[in-house]
């Protein structure tokens, strides 16, 4: 008889066979995907598959920072930046606590439990997206591997791709945790993300969106910021304010969930509208956008070469070569290097600019140029221009002179290359600059739609006036406000530094120097009577008074710059040497070509404003003349000073000459050409000045002294033909003289800068006592009549 049982433990040792078999291949499975693995994330870290940064980059990433430009009160200017954009470093105990909680809440709730790599968040996306096939399965990334994406990970181009980056990007977060601590990672975080509008890193998106600083942000501010790490285009507050505000309350449930704030405080914020206070991040915006042009420019100057230079430039590489070997600032990016011996980067290391610019003042000669400019001025030159076929330009033209002038500025715009580079004739481009095309063009109101052609529109914008104005303390050079011309964008040509003109009869006071330097004394008598000099070349010079005031009587030299009697300064050059002349104003600092002829008693050589009002400050500083200084110091990225300015002065004349200058130049402003600036503007503070005219009105300049500070104006229009056709209009004191008496009415009336009228010139009491011969002080009406100036 057959025994049943036998058959049965053959059947469980076989079940057990094959459940040993299972677990062995799944052990072996196991045992290889953790080899795999390990083996996948050594030769990461080594660098054998995808890019592995070395220690020393992942210690100190090479973070791409702009320059901030601050003022000497401390306000920020602007900033230099390319490429990667408008970042600004900030430090983690600079951010709002708000911030950094949304951010966690928002983006990595276990961000202060993991090290690196959320395990927990991985294997819930993984089950989701891959198991359930859910699209919502929430992000499985911490914040330290978006870091590490946003450091080292360049643009996917397919979902492949993007998967083979993610292990590469796990190891890069785990070796981020080990150098970095937990709120260097966050700040890092904050510091890289672009937030659009060349808002990149919380700081400057902090200021674009909401007119603040990262520490001042709010709950509903942070929120709406930290919504904008999704997808910073589709939540763009700007252009989709429901959408950001609906993805902004998002954030602030996900705070109330991660235990930050309670429900009644979560509900009442996620009921306020979403309010952006919305700055516009643009180098042609701001205040001293003419300075800020220039410093870059400065800074990053490379040493001059004279084979990148025009034929026509040899001044200007003259000057440059100059500048590179006594101006400290002249290519400082080329002349300092950084620890590893590579050169500064003016974009991208992220240092710290402290100008000498103070904001309040900076503000009220913008102010002053607009106002005098833009709100006075060019109505009326409008005005006097309408209707008149050789507008903008001078009545001396005729109309073909005209249409040759502007024909030469239409070959030089972008539209005349891009058509002779096409092929068109000199003929069908002409065709072209006469067809009416819809345009923009500018107006001191905003940009207007039009339909005009583009010669017509090159006519047009060379109606505009122009202008520049500097004011700097005579004693250390710093230079207090710089405007280079009225509107930056539209007109981007600098009149402070780069700009040169005629300077009229503001050269006068350096003749009168010279004059006093020699002997002569402010109440030497002189017949105020035309006089005829011999040149060089064996002609005769007869230089024209534009008022007939005390023709063939005794005057004194004080009344003769007082006036600005060209007779006078004829006379005085008859006594002294155009070669003398010449070496003076080298010693002034006047840089560009001077000719040693008797003519340049009357202000026909071309200088800068800038030149000008340095060469200014030698008349408050007792005969040593201070050269602008534009920048105190500059630190690098973590505040450590790298550079130090101090003005750089000479001695031009003596002590005693200052003062004696000082009583002329005051009398110009009590008794002469620059009374209005009493007389209409109301001015009783002790000061001095200066006005020039050049030959039909082509240029207008004012020059005025304080005991405490030296400015400069200069008006006129883009070219010497573009002018007032009457010197009422067209007069250093009607065109340049404003913008001066505006300003410092402005920095009077602010108390905190420390300018009060009561400032007075220091002058020794026998350099102050009356002439023996006495005059009259001359009435605004008088001046007007013609007595300002002289060509």
């Amino acid at each position: 008889m057959a025994k049943p049982s036998i058959s049965k433990p053959k059947k469980k040792a076989s079940k057990n066979s094959v459940l040993t078999r299972i677990l062995w291949v799944l052990w072996i499975a196991f045992i290889t995907v953790v080899l795999l693995l390990t083996l996948l994330f050594t030769r990461i870290a080594q660098g054998k598959l995808g890019y592995m940064p070395p220690i020393e980059e992942l210690e100190n990433p090479r973070n791409k920072y702009a320059t901030e430009i601050y003022s000497s009160d401390g306000v920020l200017l602007s900033t230099y930046y390319v490429d990667e954009g408008n970042r600004v470093e900030v430090e983690y105990k600079d951010l709002s606590p708000y911030l950094v909680k949304a951010l966690i809440a928002t983006e990595d709730l276990r961000y202060t439990k993991h090290s690196g790599i959320d395990v927990k968040a991985l294997f819930r996306v993984f089950f989701k997206r891959v198991i359930l096939q859910q699209k919502t399965a929430g992000g499985g990334s911490t914040i330290t591997q978006q870091l590490a994406k946003q450091l080292y990970t360049p643009p996917a181009q397919s979902r492949l791709e993007r998967a083979m980056q993610k292990p590469i990007e796990w190891v890069i977060a785990v070796q981020l945790e080990r150098f970095y601590t937990k709120e260097e990672i966050l700040a890092m975080y904050l510091n890289k993300f672009d937030f659009r509008y060349n808002a990149v890193g919380i700081k400057t998106a902090s200021w674009v969106y909401f007119a603040t600083t990262p520490d001042k942000l709010n709950l509903e501010q942070s929120a709406t910021l930290v919504g904008m790490f999704k997808n910073p285009v589709l939540y763009d507050p700007l252009r989709y304010n429901q959408r950001t505000k609906e993805r902004r309350n998002l954030v602030l449930e996900q705070m109330y969930k991660a235990g930050y704030m309670d429900r009644a405080a979560c509900d009442s914020v996620k009921e306020l509208e979403l309010k952006t206070d919305y700055r516009k991040v643009d180098h042609s915006l701001g205040l001293a956008p003419y300075f800020r042009q220039y410093l870059r420019l400065m800074l990053t100057h490379s040493q001059p070469k004279r084979k990148n230079y025009a034929s026509w430039q040899d001044q200007m590489f003259k000057d440059d070569s100059i500048a590179w070997e006594t101006n400290p600032l002249f290519g400082w990016c080329h002349k300092n290097v950084k620890p590893d011996g590579s050169n500064y980067n003016l974009y991208t290391d992220g240092l710290k600019i402290y100008t000498t610019i103070d904001s309040r003042m900076q503000q009220y000669a913008e102010e002053a140029v607009y106002e005098h400019i833009a709100l006075d001025l060019q109505p009326k030159f409008f005005e006097e221009k309408a209707g008149r076929g050789y507008a903008p330009y001078t009545n001396n033209l005729r109309a073909g002179q005209v249409d040759t002038i502007l024909w030469t500025s239409a070959r030089q715009t972008e539209r005349y290359r891009v058509l002779r580079r096409a092929g068109l004739s000199e003929q069908e481009i002409r065709t072209s600059f006469a067809t009416p095309v819809e345009m923009q063009v500018f107006s001191y109101q905003g940009m207007i739609d039009t339909i005009m052609s583009p010669m017509d529109s090159i006519r047009y914008h060379k109606h505009f006036l122009r202008a520049g104005f500097m004011s700097m303390d005579p004693y250390n050079g710093h230079v207090k406000a710089y405007v280079g011309g009225v509107s930056f964008k539209p007109f981007e040509y600098d009149m402070v530094m780069l700009g040169r003109r005629q300077v009229g009869s503001t050269i006068k006071p350096f003749l009168y120097t010279m004059a006093m330097e020699e002997g002569f004394s402010p109440c030497d008598p002189v017949r105020n009577e035309s006089i005829t000099l011999m040149t060089e070349t064996g002609e005769p010079w007869t230089p024209r008074n534009s008022t007939n005031k005390m023709v063939g009587e005794m005057v004194n030299l004080r009344w003769g710059l007082a006036n600005s009697s060209n007779w006078i300064s004829a006379y005085l050059m008859s006594k002294l040497s155009p070669y003398s002349f010449v070496r003076l104003l080298r010693s002034f600092g006047i840089k560009g070509h001077l000719d040693p002829v008797v003519s340049l008693a009357l202000g026909s050589c071309e200088v800068s404003l800038s030149e000008m009002v340095s060469a200014y400050t030698a008349f408050v500083n007792g005969g040593i003349k201070v050269m602008p200084l534009f920048v105190s110091r500059i630190e690098d990225n973590d505040g450590n000073v790298i550079s130090y300015f101090t003005p750089q002065m000479s001695e031009v004349f003596s002590e005693n000459t200052a003062y004696k200058m000082q009583v002329m130049l005051r009398a110009v402003i009590n008794e002469g050409t620059g009374i209005r600036v009493r007389a209409r503007y109301g001015i009783k503070a002790d000061m001095g000045g200066k006005t020039g005219t050049t030959q039909n009105n082509s240029d207008g300049w004012f020059l005025g002294i304080t005991p405490k500070l030296v400015n400069g104006a200069w008006g006129g229009g883009e070219e010497r033909d573009i002018h007032f056709d009457y010197l009422s209009e067209g007069q250093g004191a009607n065109v340049a003289l404003p913008i001066w008496a505006l300003y410092m009415n402005k920095v009077y009336a602010d108390t905190t800068l420390g300018y009060c009228p009561c400032d007075s010139f220091s002058i020794p009491a026998p350099y102050l006592q009356p002439c023996e011969q006495a005059f009259d002080a001359v009435e605004e009406n008088d001046v007007m009549e013609g007595i300002f100036e002289n060509l």
